[in-house]
């Protein structure tokens, strides 16, 4: 079972950062009639061997973040639990820190910032984590902070996050700490700023982050970019960037970005000020999108 379960998570993290979430859900799908642990409950697994659980919580984990970017929130809720529970079984600390970061995120995402920030701070334990983990928690922190209505105090966490990133990798670091790089890192700064609709700053590192080659679920950034630049009332600019991305918004993988513009279209949509020129665009860009 362990050589199936580590295909799959190879195979499903492939699909996920080149075609993106919604791609890789017919391969999430199959798993989940191949491998029928995904279904069984935990507690029912607890006399299969370390490694096996290991693998399993490690899959359950990767489903975990697919069904989140594939706009299964519940599902990818559920899928955490059991991924976390799993880890605990057979006592992989890393994973479990891993899904209770990516579920800090699903919390956040679904308007639960203050669980949000208690999930994040369950990764510390008694010993300090290595510097590209803590960074991630502090980005967890400083995006819920920030939503609770916090202002100095997400910035001065994102600065200690880029400091810790800064430190490199360690010999300490998890084997999923690689993806957490300087893109990443910019991308999430400029959105904490526009958490603080701190325009200014957060529109040219949005821009960044979202022009730089990266994996699909990147996408995310020029959703965030372009309600950026509808906050700050930048229409050309925001009439630029549609006209850039209309034309492939029905081939984007991840429905947390498509949600995102659809969100923006129809804001600007519902403005009278803006110029007729971007009113076509916008209502352009929410056609295009998939359902």
């Amino acid at each position: 079972m362990i050589p199936l379960a580590l295909r799959t998570i190879d195979r499903l993290v492939t699909l996920d950062a080149t075609s993106g979430a919604t791609s890789a859900m017919p391969a999430v799908r199959e798993a989940m009639r191949r491998i029928p642990e995904l279904s069984a409950p935990p507690g029912s697994l607890r006399t299969q061997k370390g490694d096996t659980l290991a693998a399993l919580a490690e899959l359950c984990e990767v489903i975990g973040w697919i069904l989140f970017d594939a706009g299964f929130y519940r599902e990818a809720h559920r899928m955490n639990a059991r991924a976390l529970a799993l880890a605990e079984l057979c006592g992989d600390r890393w994973t479990a820190r891993f899904v209770l970061l990516n579920d800090s995120m699903l919390k956040a995402h679904t308007g639960a910032p203050r669980t949000a920030l208690e999930t994040a701070a369950r990764v510390n334990g008694a010993r300090a984590l290595p510097a590209r983990v803590s960074s991630l928690v502090l980005i967890r922190q400083a995006h819920a902070i920030a939503m609770l209505g916090g202002h100095r105090e997400p910035m001065d966490l994102m600065a200690r996050a880029q400091s810790l990133f800064l430190d490199g990798i360690s010999r300490h670091d998890p084997p999923w700490a690689w993806w957490i790089d300087r893109t990443e890192l910019l991308g999430h700064r400029g959105w904490v700023l526009a958490r603080l609709r701190r325009w200014d700053q957060a529109i040219p590192l949005l821009h960044e982050a979202a022009t730089a080659p990266g994996p699909s679920y990147r996408n995310l950034f020029t959703a965030q970019l372009l309600s950026a630049l509808a906050r700050a009332g930048a229409w050309r600019d925001a009439e630029d960037l549609i006209a850039e991305l209309a034309p492939g918004a029905a081939r984007i993988g991840s429905v947390r970005t498509t949600q995102t513009l659809g969100r923006t279209a129809s804001r600007l949509l519902g403005r009278p000020d803006i110029p007729a020129p971007l009113r076509e665009a916008a209502a352009f860009l929410l056609e295009s999108l998939p359902a």
